[in-house]
């Protein structure tokens, strides 16, 4: 199945996207290129809102904005791998029976996932800019993430119990 039908198809059944990823066995390769993927979307979800506020305030051009971005949004790489260790960690506690390989899936794919929503959050602050409009945006992004996430982790530590 293609990337894109299989973001359409996780915010129907996510469990079940999930589940057919792991049945392909360990794949390395797929988990980082889904947490790369979702890195430089997240960092495209971020040029409106960067270039609006290089027009509304001129003494920081679009350039540095776009540049300290980059390496803001190139840390989530780091920070996802020890976070997927402590959801396994976490699961393992509660009874998980599953891999660090499977937590790793679980939460670069729901980042991934949820790429739509953070490249139409991107146009709303790019747009609209700060409001209420952004804020249940926000709200939309962040819940979706943790359905998507949890519903993918549920999957990769309970599946066999």
């Amino acid at each position: 199945m293609a990337l894109t039908d299989d973001i359409l198809a996780t915010w129907r059944n996510p469990r079940r996207v999930l589940a057919r990823m792991l049945d392909t066995g360990p794949r390395e390769d797929r988990a980082l290129v889904y947490l790369l993927v979702a890195v430089l979307v997240i960092y495209v979800s971020l040029w409106p809102a960067l270039s609006r506020a290089a027009v509304l305030i001129p003494e920081v051009p679009l350039t540095q904005r776009l540049v300290a971005a980059f390496f803001g949004v190139l840390l989530l790489v780091p920070v996802a791998y020890p976070l997927a260790a402590l959801s396994h960690l976490a699961s393992r506690a509660a009874g998980g029976q599953g891999t660090w390989h499977g937590a790793r899936i679980a939460l670069f794919w729901a980042l991934l996932a949820i790429s739509p929503l953070m490249l139409l959050r991107g146009l709303v602050a790019g747009l609209i800019g700060a409001g209420l409009q952004l804020q249940l945006l926000d709200l939309l992004v962040f819940a979706g993430f943790l359905w998507i996430w949890l519903s993918g982790l549920w999957v990769a530590e309970f599946r066999g119990t």
